[in-house]
């Protein structure tokens, strides 16, 4: 297998200029390169998450560079919390034209399905499914104010097949499908465009966490990955962005993998 990495940024082109975008999950891994890649290539672009300092680190970034970036503290496990953060969107721009809902959490712990606790499914049904269900009614309730919009929803390859390690969180993935797939449907009328993506193993810090808590995990993932590594955040902030501009007008429903080939 090669180890080529060939994750050279590609130049700005504007993809996305002259869009409101808002993200969740931004402070880290995937949401915080997309922030960067919606912004660099013409966005505004509102950042969500717990965790306000690094958000804020962030904004400053992004606005360094020329950007127009604004934060606002989100919990994910708080509906009232989500549409408060989306409200903040509408005060801010007085329209969203695409949201990325990428925001979630990995089991606290890992392990078969019959030691999966109680509560492990509550907080897995909380964040990765509930929320990305507040969310995409609250941006689709903004989004039909201004035209339409499209939506992004982050899934993963864990929702394609078993997930022994993680039962939960596959379950709640392969949930997210479904509903993805429905909004797809039910909204597309309205000109709401809504697919999601299904990342295989990324080099977050979540991945990290999990390989704290389940070491061997990431080599397990790059060995069963055909191009032999795993993937970088901005090479799925790509895809997403892709979904979210334009020249994605006519893409509705898609669940798209970028896993590198190991759902193939």
């Amino acid at each position: 297998m090669t180890n080529n990495t060939n994750t050279t940024d590609s130049a700005p082109i504007g993809l996305l200029t002259g869009k409101v975008l808002f993200i969740t999950g931004a402070s880290r891994g995937i949401g915080a390169a997309a922030a960067r890649l919606f912004a660099s290539e013409g966005a505004a672009v509102v950042l969500a998450a717990r965790s306000t300092d690094a958000l804020e680190r962030i904004v400053k970034e992004i606005r360094a560079d020329g950007g127009v970036a604004d934060a606002v503290t989100l919990d994910l496990a708080d509906p009232a919390s989500i549409r408060a953060a989306v409200d903040r969107v509408e005060e801010l721009h007085g329209r969203l034209d695409g949201a990325f809902n990428n925001g979630a959490i990995v089991q606290q712990q890992p392990g078969p399905l019959d030691t999966t606790s109680d509560a492990d499914i509550d907080g897995q049904f909380a964040v990765n499914f509930r929320s990305h269900w507040t969310a995409m009614n609250a941006e689709a309730a903004l989004m039909r104010r201004s035209g339409g919009g499209a939506i992004v929803n982050t899934s993963s390859i864990g929702s394609r097949r078993a997930a022994p390690p993680l039962p939960a969180y596959g379950a709640m993935k392969r949930a997210l499908n479904s509903l993805t797939e429905t909004a797809a449907v039910t909204w597309a009328p309205e000109g709401i465009r809504v697919n999601g993506i299904t990342p295989g193993g990324t080099a977050t810090e979540m991945m990290e966490e999990w390989e704290a808590a389940t070491p061997g995990i990431i080599e397990a993932s790059t060995e069963g990955t055909p191009l032999g590594r795993m993937a970088q955040p901005r090479e799925v902030a790509e895809v997403a962005a892709w979904l979210l501009s334009d020249r994605a007008s006519y893409v509705i429903g898609a669940i798209v993998p970028v896993d590198g080939g190991a759902g193939a």
